[in-house]
């Protein structure tokens, strides 16, 4: 009896040291021991049903799209998506443009063909200064994100491309040099895709730079299939995310193809976000590889009715 439960009491520490080591793996790049952990810092509300984000076509070259949106659907986004190559400076006139439109704005940064490590090493320390300075001086609240979707294979800084250590080496320095600018209005939203049921998209567990260095969790995932529900596409990585974090949870890309039954795809998405508590989603309102916009009058209104059932928080 005695040496059994020295087995179980062994076996327990076990599997606590093999999980701090998954999720501080990102200490290859301090001589095996993990960075020093940053303040945590949430900056925006997250109570549960807050968000209608919007990504639309010519952002942030323009605000047109999102305007249009707007028009069409009577719905203002409560936050507004763009995409930024690395070393692009941040686009202080769309950020502007949204804080006027009562908007926050949401960047995911894409260091495409970019080397992590030298990330991680500080060799863009420049830019990084360069751009937390923008961001600090823009002085609204801002979501940025690093590499999205990097359990998925499609990116060059994602699955079977870079390690995860190496990915996480990366997060936290950047995280670290804007915090050290200053850049105190920033809320770090962790991307990932939604785990593939054949194990090509894996758990992100791996690449999780820790919750010193994350404020927000953003899951993508897209409703190909009319058969397709929220629980199935989203509920097994909101399970592994939760294993890791209590962060709030923001659906940070979705959308429905017009073959999957739009109106019924965008009611059940609105429905499995308040029953898991999530603070919202972003709608991918553009045409790229599949035209994903609201494309007819009963799409748009089911996105309007599940709109209106989300309650802007309060700044």
């Amino acid at each position: 009896m005695r040496l059994t439960r020295i087995v179980t009491i062994l076996g327990a520490i076990i599997a606590v040291a093999a999980f701090i080591t998954a999720v501080d793996i990102g200490g290859i790049f301090s001589g095996g021991r993990s960075a020093p952990a940053a303040p945590h810092r949430v900056t925006l509300p997250h109570s549960p049903g807050a968000y209608v984000g919007v990504y639309a076509t010519r952002a942030p070259q323009s605000y047109a799209g999102l305007t249009a949106f707007t028009a069409a659907t009577g719905i203002r986004p409560g936050l507004v998506v763009y995409y930024s190559g690395w070393l692009e400076p941040f686009q202080v006139r769309f950020a502007a443009a949204a804080a006027r439109h009562h908007a926050i704005p949401l960047v995911q940064i894409d260091p495409t063909d970019v080397s992590l490590a030298a990330i991680a090493a500080g060799q863009y320390d420049d830019y990084l200064r360069s751009y937390a300075s923008a961001v600090k001086a823009f002085g609204s609240r801002v979501i940025l994100s690093f590499g999205h979707e990097m359990n998925g294979v499609w990116y060059s800084w994602g699955y079977r491309h870079v390690a995860p250590g190496v990915f996480v080496a990366a997060w936290r320095h950047i995280v670290t040099v804007f915090r050290q600018q200053g850049a105190d209005k920033v809320t770090w939203l962790w991307t990932v895709n939604v785990i593939h049921r054949n194990g090509d998209i894996p758990s992100p567990a791996p690449w999780w730079p820790g919750s010193a260095y994350v404020n927000w969790v953003g899951i993508d995932g897209y409703y190909y299939k009319p058969s397709w529900k929220f629980a199935s596409l989203f509920g097994p990585t909101i399970k592994e995310v939760r294993k890791l974090t209590l962060a709030p949870v923001l659906i940070s890309e979705t959308a429905a193809a017009p073959a999957a039954d739009q109106p019924a795809k965008i009611a059940d998405l609105v429905a499995g976000i308040h029953a898991y508590g999530l603070v919202g989603f972003v709608w991918f309102d553009a045409n790229k590889k599949r035209d994903w916009s609201l494309s007819n009058p009963a799409a748009i209104a089911a996105f309007v009715r599940g709109a209106k059932t989300f309650k802007r928080p309060v700044p």
